[in-house]
């Protein structure tokens, strides 16, 4: 049922996107005059179809991993004098440019859409504060002080974690003073306090961690008890005998505080059978119970039994529901697109000095993974999503690799400068080099994800 439920979520997510990509084309081409014979969503024979009154054929087929839009054009084939007109290759060269830039520019478009609506319709998160540094950390050195309210981060205000820990990725791989503003969160009407964290060529792996932890960053989170919320069918937990409102109070010879000291002790014994004396009721229980072994990505070897926490609730202090007026919504949504973007530029050129590494490529497997995730947790989470997606895809079709939207943008701008087209012993070669670099990065991608599986 999870399989499906994930292969529905990310068809109907390349749907979305790949649509909006394709009508981009679609709807300047239409404008300039230029006859669209077909406009399909997916590849390879056709399940359904259906024609407008212009004579174009819309199709949705039957491999949903892309779209196109197919344009009269003499280079693909005989085309009747009386419609020359309308053919693609006769078109002026901005028109044609026009054309081609509209599918990546739409998709940029609808991300500022996309974050618009969730920022109208309120954003629900919790407040940025801080509950304790790790250990000998660049956090911990600068004597950040715990249960602090991060208000920026380099002068851009944090209402969240998450635009915190955008911004710190933003400075991977770079050195300089890092400016955080905190504002203790028991004095709420006190002084904001700024900190200088001196970074050094900050690299970080990426991988494995995200730049708040490699920072020193603990999030501050409510105390939740050892209980027993929630226990996985095939799980070591509800074989040994655990159920839904158990407490566990020792783990062997360790006594357990709270929930996250017994995951401590359970990640730590894999394979290894342990005592757990519980609290059912009234009566106290003693179960053995034996952790199954599982590898995480960097091939550390942990212990795992199946079971999740009872839901604790948070503070009311330490929440936030964010909305914002129509115009703001659209101020602040334009300007997390262009901090998307931003940040999406930055990662492809520190990927290509060696700064990020390519192990941080994601292909449609792990995409399929966060789209089902992103819209399990609510409709907010899976708008974020298919905003951070749709900027990514018109990024890479805008960059200037043959075979792409920003090659052939890139063969136009030449015939633009030069007066006539790019040979086209030229654009052929273009295109093997393009299809052989994006085929290559397709393998890093695909195999990054088997990795991760």
């Amino acid at each position: 049922m999870e399989l499906l439920h994930t292969l529905l979520i990310t068809i109907l997510t390349l749907g979305i996107l790949v649509t909006i990509h394709e009508w981009g084309h679609f709807y300047v081409a239409r404008r300039c005059g230029i006859k669209v014979l077909r406009f399909s969503i997916g590849f390879g024979k056709a399940l359904y179809t259906w024609r407008d009154k212009q004579g174009t054929e819309f199709a949705i087929a039957a491999i949903p991993l892309g779209g196109y839009v197919k344009m009269l054009d003499e280079g693909e084939g005989d085309v009747a004098p009386e419609q020359l007109h309308q053919a693609f290759n006769r078109k002026p060269v901005l028109q044609r440019m026009a054309v081609v830039a509209a599918g990546p520019v739409v998709n940029l478009v609808f991300a500022v859409v996309a974050y618009w609506f969730m920022y109208q319709s309120g954003v629900s998160t919790v407040v940025p504060v801080i509950g304790s540094v790790i250990e000998g950390s660049l956090a911990e050195r600068a004597n950040l002080p715990l249960n602090s309210e991060i208000l920026s981060v380099d002068g851009d205000e944090t209402l969240s974690w998450d635009e915190v820990n955008l911004k710190l990725a933003s400075r991977v791989g770079e050195s300089g003073a890092l400016a955080l503003t905190l504002r203790p969160m028991d004095k709420p009407d006190g002084i904001a306090k700024s900190y200088l964290i001196d970074l050094q060529k900050w690299h970080i792996d990426l991988e494995n961690e995200s730049p708040l932890t490699a920072l020193g960053l603990v999030p501050w989170r409510p105390e939740v008890p050892a209980v027993i919320g929630r226990l996985v069918d095939e799980g070591q937990a509800k074989a040994a005998g655990l159920q839904v409102g158990d407490k566990v109070l020792r783990v062997d010879d360790d006594d357990v505080d709270d929930w996250y000291g017994l995951v401590d002790l359970v990640k730590m014994s894999s394979g290894v059978t342990l005592s757990l004396q519980i609290q059912r009721g009234d009566e106290l229980r003693t179960l053995m119970l034996s952790p199954e072994r599982k590898v995480a990505e960097n091939g550390e070897v942990y212990g795992y039994i199946g079971a999740a926490a009872q839901p604790v609730s948070w503070p009311e202090s330490y929440k936030r529901e964010i909305h914002y007026g129509f115009v703001d919504a659209v101020i602040k949504a334009f300007n997390k697109t262009l901090q998307m973007i931003s940040l999406t530029l930055d990662s492809i050129w520190k990927m290509i000095e060696g700064v990020i590494s390519v192990k941080n490529l994601s292909g449609p497997i792990t995409i399929a993974k966060v789209a089902s995730a992103s819209a399990s947790s609510g409709l907010e989470s899976y708008i974020s999503f298919l905003a951070y997606l749709s900027i990514s895809l018109g990024i890479l079709n805008l960059l200037p690799i043959p075979v792409l939207d920003g090659g052939h943008l890139l063969y136009y701008t030449i015939e633009l400068l030069r007066g006539k087209p790019v040979s086209e012993r030229i654009q052929l070669l273009g295109f093997k080099a393009g299809m052989a670099m994006l085929l290559m990065l397709m393998l890093v991608a695909l195999f990054n994800d088997f990795m991760r599986l």
